[in-house]
């Protein structure tokens, strides 16, 4: 009689661990997106429509708007579930960046100063600022993001192609800041941090934001601030300029695609594209950057191959909305292949250099090549902000997963 009733009550002891356990985990998917768990038939990942499918949409919402206000209202709607989507439909309380610089390198027309900086409390976002050598007040700025370009030898903002571009806008006369995606980096290499986080979307979208923040912190004139990137970088750079109209001029390469959503967690893992009573694409997002300056960089290799027929006429109908159709741009490089190479950074100097009010001339040389044979390609480890002079601090946090959300 004892022992059964020792194993009711282990039993009953049992029941109640896997009930508190299941209720943990209830509770920690419903952190989420600021809500339950995304429901999977709410995403739209990679190549989530046919190239036919894709055209067909935009064709149907042209004919949904004809004024500029119809377009006012899709795309304050399009910015509203991208924030509900990713959970910052209310914004975290902003925190005080705490920023941590390094120590300075001077090169020839430019600097770089690693820095790392409080998103949250705790969460680090991890860069370097390039700065023309002679600085004046209310500098441009440029936002720099960077693709999913994962081999340590080819890596993120870290790769050669990357740190001449970043070079060259500086010596331009642009306040650059070059930042990592989440879970890439330092914090990837020596922590916890992973880059496909549930919450990657999210995280990287508040990053970018106090991204911002920082620039116009560091005195950058908050009338010429741009974005740009390749790739997964060029999902940043839209997808913030829809949100954040501090954006003054946003170009997007290689990444504006009717049909392809994003393959990563990181740009389709929440539901920013779909509801049970909404949809939009990565078109319409871009779009939302109207009637700022806006580059779309396509080329002949991925999903972009469209461009010049597809997403390009769709984005330019939006500019003539407002009469500012001379405000938006496309290159297309049909022998290209997908990245921010040589001739894809030849078509965007010049773009950032007018709209911006940067010096081409620093870029360009008089024959027509780039001017980058004296950048200085550094080393992945001395662009790591945290070292022996600058440590980690202490109340840092060393993992996606314990994030908080005030």
């Amino acid at each position: 009689m004892r022992r059964e009733f020792i194993q009711k009550i282990i039993f009953l002891f049992l029941l109640v661990v896997v009930f508190l356990f299941d209720s943990c985990n209830s509770k920690r998917n419903e952190n989420i997106a600021g809500t339950k768990q995304a429901d999977s038939t709410m995403l739209c990942v990679g190549n989530y429509w046919s190239e036919a499918e894709g055209k067909e949409f935009l064709e149907k919402q042209r004919k949904e708007y004809t004024t500029t206000d119809d377009w006012k209202k899709r795309s304050e709607q399009i910015r509203r579930q991208i924030l509900k989507g990713t959970g910052l439909e209310k914004f975290p309380e902003k925190c005080p960046l705490n920023p941590i610089f390094g120590d300075t390198r001077t090169y020839d027309g430019y600097q770089v100063q690693n820095v790392a900086f409080e998103s949250l409390p705790g969460v680090y976002v991890t860069g370097s600022l390039y700065t023309p050598l002679n600085k004046s007040e209310k500098l441009p700025a440029i936002l720099n993001t960077h693709g999913h370009w994962s081999d340590l030898d080819d890596y993120g903002r870290y790769r050669p192609d990357a740190q001449k571009r970043f070079a060259v806008m500086a010596r331009m006369g642009a306040m650059v800041f070059a930042y990592d995606m989440v879970g890439y980096g330092q914090l990837a290499e020596e922590y916890e941090w992973i880059h496909k986080h549930p919450e990657a979307l999210k995280q990287q979208l508040w990053n970018s934001i106090r991204s911002v923040d920082f620039l116009l912190s560091m005195g950058a004139d908050p009338d010429r601030i741009g974005i740009t990137g390749a790739s997964g970088g060029g999902t940043q750079a839209f997808i913030l300029t829809a949100v954040d109209d501090r954006i003054s001029v946003s170009v997007p390469v290689v990444q504006v695609s009717a049909h392809f959503f994003g393959g990563c967690v990181c740009e389709s893992g929440m539901p920013i594209h779909k509801t049970e009573n909404y949809q939009t694409n990565n078109v319409e997002i871009a779009a939302c950057a109207a009637p700022r300056p806006l580059m779309l960089v396509s080329d002949g290799d991925d999903w972009t191959k469209n461009t010049p027929e597809v997403e390009y006429p769709f984005v330019k109908y939006i500019y003539e909305l407002y009469g500012k159709s001379d405000l938006v741009e496309s290159v297309h490089l049909p022998d290209d292949k997908h990245g921010y190479d040589y001739n894809k950074r030849a078509a965007v100097y010049p773009f950032l250099a007018k709209h911006l009010e940067l010096d081409l001339a620093k870029a360009i040389n008089p024959d027509g090549s780039l001017n980058e044979n004296t950048i200085v390609i550094e080393d992945i480890k001395t662009l790591y902000p945290f070292d022996e002079k600058h440590p980690f601090p202490s109340h840092g946090i060393k993992k996606n997963d314990d994030v908080i959300w005030n």
